[in-house]
């Protein structure tokens, strides 16, 4: 369920991408998500409604904050930098997930496990490699001097926080309702805040060409939810997480192809350290 979600992920991502390259970030966000909604939401007539408590409330609630500025922020990166330098810097989500449930959750990695995330981490490195010969430290320099990536570098941050209070929550309710309400909920928390700093009229910047443009990037977001939450619910979630970053290759591969990105062969070096570190991860945790 992972790597669906990390396939359909990395599909959604292309894709608004594509659209953002035409259109205005904060419309095609806020209509990306209304086509989630618009989809989920069908599901609460379908799917078991559980029994849910305080904690769940708590969390659910903790969590639409960083949702909100997580999105607002990964939405920019992939506007204005390629694809191929800020999609990958979400595999250092894992590296706080091995911190942040510790704390809160009191769940535990592995040596394997944290062996496999560290691996995703320093695959980010290469991505720049061809900047060494400046020194050894040049490029982690240049990932600071890509506005995107260092958008990223935040998004992934917040979303440790995010997947930590989001896992909480399914503990206190399912997998599915907690993704059909969490979806529903952040896009009431995130109307406001985008149209505020947006500045969207509805009737002058929202037509049929940007909506179109936002629908096929929305069913792939919505696709993702539903693998994304019950995978949450069945895995460790540092564990779960790392598997699913494996959107990161597919964001490369199309960077490459569909944007005709540069530096493909030290970007697929770094997705390739990427995935060995997911075969230890899958491995160990085997």
């Amino acid at each position: 369920m992972s790597l669906i979600a990390a396939f359909t992920g990395g599909t959604s991502d292309a894709l608004t991408k594509r659209a953002l390259l035409t259109y205005n970030v904060y419309v095609i966000a806020w209509l990306r998500q209304l086509v989630v909604v618009i989809l989920l939401a069908p599901l609460l007539f379908i799917i078991p409604i559980p029994q849910i408590n305080e904690d769940f409330f708590l969390a659910f609630l903790t969590a639409l904050p960083f949702e909100v500025l997580a999105y607002i922020f990964y939405m920019k990166a992939i506007k204005i930098s390629p694809l191929s330098l800020t999609v990958p810097f979400l595999s250092l989500t894992p590296i706080c997930l091995m911190i942040i449930p510790y704390v809160m959750l009191g769940e535990s990695v592995s040596f394997s496990g944290g062996a496999g995330i560290l691996m995703i981490a320093i695959g980010s490195y290469t991505l720049n490699m061809k900047e060494v010969r400046k020194g050894i430290f040049e490029p982690i320099r240049a990932i600071m001097r890509e506005k995107g990536s260092v958008l990223m570098i935040i998004t992934a941050i917040l979303y440790g926080f995010t997947n930590t209070f989001g896992k909480q929550a399914i503990e206190n309710s399912s997998a599915l309702f907690f993704g059909v309400t969490y979806n529903i909920a952040f896009f009431m928390a995130l109307s406001p805040v985008i149209f505020k700093i947006g500045k969207i009229h509805l009737h002058g910047q929202i037509s049929k060409k940007t909506l179109s443009a936002a629908i096929t990037p929305g069913i792939f977001a919505a696709i993702t939810v539903i693998f994304y939450t019950v995978a949450m619910s069945l895995a460790n979630v540092a564990y779960m997480v790392a598997v699913s970053r494996l959107s990161l290759l597919v964001g490369v591969i199309y960077g490459h192809f569909l944007f005709k990105e540069t530096g493909f062969r030290e970007r697929l070096t770094g997705t390739i350290l990427m995935l060995i570190g997911f075969l230890i991860i899958a491995l160990g945790h085997q």
